[in-house]
């Protein structure tokens, strides 16, 4: 999936979980001075900040394909090595890095198992390779209020549960099919405040995401009762989200 939207709109869409979020995986890198890291699916930044933050902007790379972002990313952090390019094909050399990392990718990619092996390439052997995706298959994502309303709304609705690496243990079960050894799975929340329900619900109609995509597809009615259901999932304002976010981490070589 390719988000060929603004990146301030993906960022208010998604951007404070994904940015509190970028911190607590970086957590797992064990990031040191001297090392190069790889962003992929760097969306506007979020993991890429922290990367260039832990280990000097020169040191980092990161690939998305999206444009917009890829735009964003070069304006927001200019001496980062910032390419168009998806995970299942690196413009990179084997053994390139240190750490590579895909933050809330995985899920997205066409082949996860391709991509997750292209980053065990350019990683050198011993290096770690990492990723991260929310929770959906356990209904622990940050969208997964919503995706209960419109499952009330409509049964048969296509939501995220059924993407790759959303249910547990399936990251580990992809890192051992890409070869990846010495596989640690762990679990990381974030949790935001809302001071009140628009707060919450504005950022969905932004044109962002699977969520936008099937609010697409709804006339007026159901589009108000569909806002009507998530505002009765939800408590009273001000109220907290949280999300998890299942995450794993190998060795490569």
């Amino acid at each position: 999936m390719i988000f060929e939207v603004a990146a301030d709109a993906y960022g208010r869409y998604m951007g404070r979980f994904s940015e509190p979020l970028a911190g607590r995986f970086a957590d797992l890198l064990q990031l040191r001075q001297g090392q190069h890291a790889l962003d992929v699916g760097c969306g506007p930044g979020a993991l890429t900040t922290v990367l260039a933050e832990h280990l000097g902007a020169g040191a980092v790379a990161a690939v998305d394909l999206s444009e917009s972002f890829v735009a964003a990313v070069r304006t927001r952090l200019p001496q980062v090595d910032v390419r168009r390019a998806g995970a299942e094909h690196l413009p990179f050399d084997d053994a390139e890095f240190d750490v590579a990392a895909a933050q809330l990718v995985v899920h997205f990619m066409t082949d996860a198992v391709a991509g997750l092996t292209e980053m065990a390439r350019v990683t050198r052997p011993g290096g770690l390779v990492a990723a991260c995706v929310w929770d959906y298959g356990g209904s622990r994502g940050p969208l997964s209020p919503f995706w209960r309303a419109a499952h009330d709304l409509d049964p048969d609705v296509p939501d995220e549960s059924d993407r790759a690496g959303t249910r547990v243990g399936q990251l580990a079960e992809m890192f051992t099919a890409a070869r990846l050894r010495d596989i640690r799975s762990s679990e990381l929340a974030v949790t935001v405040t809302y001071p009140t329900f628009e707060d919450w619900w504005e950022p969905l109609t932004l044109g962002v995401g699977a969520t936008s995509t099937y609010m697409a597809g709804l006339d007026d009615v159901r589009r108000t009762a569909l806002r009507a259901l998530c505002a009765a999932q939800l408590p009273p304002p001000p109220f907290e989200i949280t999300g998890v976010a299942w995450s794993a981490v190998g060795v490569a070589g």
